[in-house]
């Protein structure tokens, strides 16, 4: 779109407005009136002071794209995200110029959106300023301050004290596709709703109970939401965090996401136990390498994984994979009459799943790796690796490149030859893709024939950059939470423990509460929203509402915060709003970080030289994209085989919400794409060796 014509319109709009609303004696004397001109003034100025920001973004922006077919990295998507508010702007206050004197103008609930915009267009200029000095900043073409740690804390900083909750409130997920604004608004709501009732002790129904009465006043006042959740994430219990998204970890939900999925021949989890490995190396398959089990932490153990295949094939009825089960007796429909047992196959996809290392299991990935069983006709290893802060590095990594080369070794058993392998993860999962196979290139082992990474995370560090500018705005991936996965998986929040046997998940009460917690916060969210507008239409349209004294209470304590010499400075006398709630946010000095196999962007080139075919792909919204062309560009510029491949309008982690658009569906399509390319792309690499004696 043409940021002229958007800015223009706006102008055209305000000025609409003003003159209807100023113009007219009896609409000045209302409050909601005062309020709106009050609203419109200040959306006018920011649309005036952007303008120019914006013009001089669109004019370097290209210089820091991966390739010319690839207009994406995190200054585009922050123009992207601010045109898109303007347009909401623009839409709202032309409805307001027509509507206004109608017998059905909700005034108050007008009034309440256009402040919520203003307030979040206030802040997203904010963040155009803190881009600016990014771009200032940074060598030509880089996105990421690596060598600047004062900017970097400063972001850090900024994003502590700057208001948030407008962008969980009305304005709840405006830069997304319209289809997932729904699923937003259940997520928030049962967080909130969550966190109030987290930690207090009370059975599983019990609590359940009490998350369904309070959900109803989040669904009515969406600043309380907004709110609410900005206080959560602000200062953010990781043991809530996890447990709220291990809500996809119970029978429950699985069952639905089962229903829902593609119905496979087998869906088997096993234990593999923790065998020294004999593998060929790739140099000489004459000679072999040992490869020890996972020790890192707490010494030796077995390793948990899933095996998903559409159809029956040849060793995955064998007695000797049933041997590994984790169930006893093993829950796989095997012995069927009209079951037709299929051939071995040539091909195997290796899944890490994703979840900030902290969270999530194969089970919260199901849905997909179903359908990408069918679809690409190949069975998937997923490994269960342990998760942090129990399991900090390298304890993933070593379950993962031991999982690796068990299967290497092994399958037979799992219905494939293996003469083609390929990597496939998402975020976490996408990072540990890489680094197995780095992992695998140091020990002289047969590295994977290609990667398929979604959303990776290529770079654990708080380092700035334009696209992580968005978890200030991002609902999925606030800094908050994005600071406090990279401590607990460098070790920050290190608990010395063995995890239990099994997958790290929920108790079961504490599954049965979430998923009571989840369907009736959902259907309470269905049932209040059915009647919300006539509720908001009851609402006096002469008196303040209880949105507009907060907003005003929040512009009244952020322009007199007693430590603002500490933030950034901005021109024309401009300030962000602050938020009532400081934030603690705490990025981690420890070096381990920087290691190359927790960062592999990091990474120097004679590491990188020699990985398979990398095939990315990303989110433009994502707070994580310009991880993702950074490494891209850094794979390309060593002539090493890569493609980056960017959606539009959707969310990190955008896989485990497959079932849920059509623009969900197809970005995993494209996922499923990238990894048919590795198995058909040309020279494959050798087939298997045979597996030396013990």
């Amino acid at each position: 779109m043409d940021y002229r014509v958007v800015f223009s319109t706006l102008e055209q709009v305000c000025k609409d407005n003003l003159s209807l609303l100023c113009g007219s004696s009896d609409a000045q004397s209302t409050p909601v009136a005062e309020r709106l001109v009050t609203c419109i003034k200040r959306i006018q100025e920011h649309g005036r002071a952007l303008e120019p920001v914006v013009s001089s973004f669109t004019a370097v922006y290209h210089h820091y794209d991966f390739d010319d077919q690839t207009p994406a990295n995190g200054y585009r998507t922050l123009v992207k995200i601010l045109l898109s508010c303007l347009l909401h702007i623009i839409h709202k206050g032309q409805y307001i110029a027509s509507s206004y004197s109608s017998a059905f103008f909700r005034g108050d609930h007008n009034a309440s959106e256009m402040e919520a915009y203003c307030s979040a267009l206030c802040q997203l200029r904010a963040l155009l300023h803190l881009a600016q000095q990014l771009i200032n900043n940074n060598e030509y073409g880089q996105l990421y301050s690596l060598q600047d740690g004062d900017l970097s804390r400063s972001f850090v900083r900024e994003y502590s004290s700057m208001h948030k909750a407008c962008f969980y409130g009305r304005c709840l997920g405006f830069q997304f596709s319209p289809s997932l604004r729904p699923f937003l608004q259940t997520i928030i709501i049962s967080m909130v709703s969550y966190g109030e009732s987290y930690g207090k002790q009370k059975s599983g129904l019990g609590l359940a109970a009490l998350s369904l009465l309070t959900s109803g006043k989040y669904v009515i006042d969406p600043e309380h939401r907004g709110a609410e959740f900005e206080r959560i994430t602000q200062n953010l219990d990781l043991h809530f965090w996890k447990s709220f998204w291990n809500i996809t970890e119970s029978g429950l939900m699985r069952g639905f996401s089962r229903i829902a999925s593609n119905q496979v021949q087998m869906n088997f989890t096993l234990t593999v136990p923790p065998d020294p490995l004999k593998l060929p190396l790739a140099s000489d398959p004459s000679l072999s390498v040992t490869v020890s089990p996972p020790i890192a932490h707490w010494g030796p153990g077995p390793v948990h994984m899933r095996l998903i295949s559409y159809e029956l094939r040849e060793g995955q009825d064998s007695e000797e994979l049933l041997s590994f089960s984790r169930n006893d007796p093993p829950s796989v429909s095997t012995h069927l009459p009209w079951v037709q047992k299929q051939p071995r196959s040539s091909r195997l996809l290796i899944h890490f799943h994703g979840g900030g290392f902290v969270a999530q299991t194969s089970k919260s990935h199901e849905n997909y790796l179903r359908t990408w069983s069918k679809e690409l006709g190949v069975p998937i290893l997923s490994v269960d690796y342990s998760l942090s802060p129990e399991a900090p590095f390298p304890r993933a990594l070593e379950e993962c490149f031991y999982a690796y080369c068990w299967a290497l070794n092994n399958c037979h058993l799992l219905g494939s030859t293996a003469e083609k392998v390929c990597l496939a993860g998402d975020s976490a999962g996408g990072n540990l893709c890489i680094t197995v196979s780095m992992k695998a290139m140091t020990t002289g082992i047969r590295v994977p024939d290609g990667i398929m990474g979604a959303y990776p995370a290529t770079l654990l560090t708080t380092d700035a950059s334009p696209s992580r500018l968005l978890t200030l705005i991002d609902p999925l991936l606030p800094l908050s939470v994005l600071v406090k996965c990279i401590n607990a998986y460098a070790g920050m929040e290190y608990q010395t423990m063995q995890p239990a046997e099994g997958n790290n998940s929920l108790s079961a009460m504490g599954r049965d509460t979430a998923v009571l917690l989840s369907d009736l916060t959902q259907g309470a969210s269905n049932w209040i929203q059915s009647f919300l507008g006539s509720t908001q239409t009851s609402r006096s349209t002469h008196s303040p509402s209880s949105s507009h004294r907060r907003l005003e209470k929040i512009k009244t304590t952020s322009h007199s915060a007693p430590n603002l010499r500490d933030h950034i400075f901005y021109p024309g006398g401009f300030q962000p709003m602050r938020s009532e709630c400081q934030a603690h946010v705490h990025p981690t000095s420890c070096p381990v970080i920087r290691n190359p196999f927790v960062s592999p962007l990091l990474a120097p080139s004679n590491m990188l030289k020699g990985l398979p075919p990398v095939h990315i792909v990303a989110s433009a919204l994502d707070a994580l994209l310009d991880d993702s062309v950074m490494f891209a560009k850094k794979l390309r510029n060593m002539g090493q085989p890569v493609t980056l491949t960017v959606m539009e309008d959707l969310p990190h982690g955008f896989l485990s919400l497959s079932q849920l658009s059509k623009e969900t569906e197809v970005a995993s399509e494209i996922c499923m794409a990238r990894i048919r390319d590795v198995f058909q792309q040309e020279n494959p690499a050798a087939s298997l060796p045979e597996r030396p004696n013990d």
